[in-house]
Formats: C-alpha cells, structure tokens, sequence
C-alpha cells in the first residue's frame, strides 16, 4: 500500500491504517489538489484525461474545487445530473430504501423493481423493460435483443444479422461497441472485433437505404450524436429512417442515454419527429444523478424474445437504484420540464448565437444540449479559458465544448453562462 516518496501529506504510508483510527474525512478534508492529481495517475489507469480542478463539493448548478472556486457544471456528468448535484428528491427516495433493502439480485421478486418496470414503460410509452446498469450495457443489450429478434421472429440465418449504424456515432466503450466506433482512439490495440456491424454516415438517409440487405436486423443510432460534438442530423431524417426501417421489416433502435428524458425539451429527442423505436436504449439521467441504472425498453413482441438465463446483471435493477429511477421519473412527468427546456434552450442558443464571436465556428443543439465549436486553433486554450470564468465543461470531438446545464436551471444561470462563456472566448481570442 506504500504510496510513491513523491506524494505525501495526509496521503500517508498507512492510509488504510489512517482510515481506522480517523476515518475517512480526515484524509479527503486534507488532499490537496497535487495530492489528489498525483494518487489518481499512480494508482489509477491513464484512460481518462480530466480538466486540471478537483471537484470537493457540489449543489444544484454549482460545483466548488479544493481551492474554493465555484464553476457552474455546464457537464453535467454527460446529462446524467437533470436535476443538478445532491437533488434533494432523489436522496429523499433512497434515504427511504435504504432502511427497507437494497440489494438482492433477480433470484427473487421485489416490489421496488416491479413499480420501476411498470412506471418506466408508462413514461416511454413502451411495452417492457430490461434493467441494467450502464449506458454501455443498455446497448449491448439491444443488440443482443435485436439479433435474437432477427432469427427467431424474422428468420434470418444463423450468425448472419447485421446492424447498421453511423460514422461518429458513441454508444459506450465495450469491446463490440468500440468495434463499430469510427473513432481510432477507441479502437487501437482491442480488436478483433465482432463482425455484422455496417457503418454509414450520419444523416444519410440513402446511405441507409444502401446498406440494407436481407440481412439486416436493425439501425442503431442517436437522435443526436452527443459525444461527437452535438451532431444534428438533417430535418426528416428521424421520422424518414422510422419509415424505412417499417418498409424493411427492421428494428429502429434509438440511443436517448444522453438526449432522453427532457435534455431536448421533448421528453426524447426522438419525439421532435415522431419517429417511435422499436427498442430505445436509456440510462445517464434515469438514476436522478446519483445511481447508476439503465434500461432497455421495447415493444413486447420483440423484448420476449430474452427467456430465463439467456441475459442478466447481478446489480441490474437493485431496490436502491429503482427507487431513485423512480423519484425521477415521477418528477419528469409532471410536465414541467419539456417546455422549460425548450424555453430555456432556445435563451441559450439565441445568447450564444448573438455572441458572434470569431474564435466560434458553430453553434449546435436542442433544448439543453448544446455544443459551442470553436475555429481550429482556439481549443488548447478554450478548456482553461472556461475555468478560469467559472465554467465547467470539457471539449467532445471535433472542437466542441458541450453545454447542458441541469434541467432545473432558471434564466439568470443561462444569463451567467452566455456571459461566462464570453469573457472567456475574448480571453481566448486576445491570447492568439
């Protein structure tokens, strides 16, 4: 447990020693910024390069780092936060469970996961529900749902199906969803990868239709490629993909782990088209920002085709996680959260429209999801720039720093934002 003669303070040589005699408090109240940098990369894997700030606190919009700055988390855990940080009903519900039970495994029935079941297939206007944990594992569940479909329903051959999807495109970092990624970095050193997976340009629609075949089981996409830089496809392409995939006898599956559940100011972004899925991949959001849960979601026709043993999750579904799904989704349907985000969607983009700055290229998104690309060049600085006004947010791909406040934000933090976001391009713009 010794930690390297580089890192000291109250890191110390015995810290599992430390934490029985103090606790854990003690140690995180006296980690610096360098000791908490240091730690990670010595103990940790390389596989995340985070934004140099240790967060120590967080409610609602606002997050504090060691030093006692406060930002306002434009991240928002990649949607996951809808409410913000330490939502008050979330805890509420899972203060609540935890004095009952929270974890059992599906060798036997719980009450928590029945009403979760059923609550979600009454928010998403869907049929039935696989639990999981993970966004990643929602996908790999859909496609496994997908390609059981395609044999046992519409008789394909054996080991024959294939799954269309799209360039840009980040549905998690397993290894059959990287092998489909068009990103290299998520592909170098991990194959081979699994076959049946047919790639085409985002938005495409006759790029679609090209890649069908007798083989196809479904199209895997989402409404809007979120980590690929708040990428929107072409007006119609949702609700004309919907009617390709009818005519062709295949399965529509949307990923909304990012956009679902208000984020576009539709409860998903799917619904802007009306371009309903046949199985919908949730999650991020679904936990109120505090559990991980996810689920799949689908027509019953379809999602029967899983039967005892043929999938599962030891923590998927957990009494714990459901009871926050649970607070969540009531929240969400009370209807005041679509036109809120609408609302203050379209105050964010007009503000950061209205800016016309020249270090920006483009300004992308729906609702509370949006994407500020600035002009090549800018992004080395831009990250720094933000901090240093108090905004937290992270470049995707392309050059684009995600904005995506919690869904309970109000117009003076969209305000705040715009002008943050100002003062820290002219930074940006005045450095070069």
């Amino acid at each position: 447990m010794a930690l390297p003669k580089n890192i000291a303070g109250s890191v110390n040589n015995r810290t599992l020693a430390s934490i029985r005699e103090q606790g854990v408090e003690p140690l995180l109240a006296e980690m610096s910024h360098k000791e908490c940098l240091e730690t990670t990369l010595h103990f940790g894997t390389h596989n995340y390069h985070p934004i140099d700030v240790t967060i120590v606190e967080g409610h609602g919009p606002w997050v504090t780092d060691d030093r006692g700055n406060v930002y306002i988390d434009c991240v928002s855990c990649y949607s996951a936060l809808a409410f913000g940080h330490a939502p008050e009903l979330i805890l509420d519900a899972m203060r609540e469970q935890c004095k009952r039970v929270t974890l059992t495994g599906r060798a036997v029935y719980t009450r928590e996961l029945a009403l979760f079941l059923r609550v979600l297939c009454e928010f998403t206007g869907m049929d039935m529900a696989c639990p999981m944990n993970t966004g990643s594992e929602a996908v790999e569940t859909a496609i496994k749902i997908a390609r059981r479909w395609a044999y046992g329903v519409k008789g394909l051959p054996q080991d024959r199906a294939e799954i269309i999807v799209a360039h840009e495109n980040f549905h998690g970092r397993t290894t059959t969803v990287v092998g489909f990624s068009s990103e290299d970095n998520y592909r170098a050193g991990f194959g081979p990868f699994a076959p049946g997976f047919i790639s085409v340009p985002f938005g495409d629609i006759d790029a679609v239709k090209a890649a069908i075949t007798p083989n196809t089981a479904a199209v895997l996409m989402e409404p809007i490629q979120a980590e690929g830089g708040i990428l929107m496809p072409p007006v119609g392409f949702m609700k004309e993909l919907r009617t390709l995939c009818t005519q062709h006898n295949v399965l529509l599956v949307w990923d909304e782990i990012q956009t679902g559940f208000c984020r576009t100011g539709f409860r998903f972004a799917w619904q802007a088209e009306d371009a309903e899925p046949d199985l919908m991949c949730l999650g991020k959001a679904l936990g109120g920002g505090v559990m991980p849960i996810s689920a799949v979601v689908g027509k019953r026709e379809i999602m029967e085709v899983l039967t005892p043993g043929s999938h599962g999750s030891t923590f998927g579904g957990n009494p714990l996680a459901c009871a926050a799904a649970i607070a969540t989704l009531v929240e969400l349907d009370s209807g005041l959260y679509e036109p809120r985000c609408r609302k203050l969607g379209k105050l964010l983009n007009d503000r950061l429209h209205s800016l016309d700055h020249p270090v920006v290229h483009e300004i992308r998104g729906r609702g509370l999801l949006v994407g500020v690309e600035v002009v090549p060049g800018y992004d080395d600085e831009t990250t720094s720039a933000f901090l240093r006004n108090g905004i937290l947010t992270k470049e995707t791909r392309h050059r684009t720093f995600r904005i995506a406040p919690p869904l309970n934000c109000d117009e003076d933090l969209i305000i705040a934002i715009a002008t943050r976001v100002n003062k820290a391009l002219d930074e940006v713009h005045c450095k070069q």
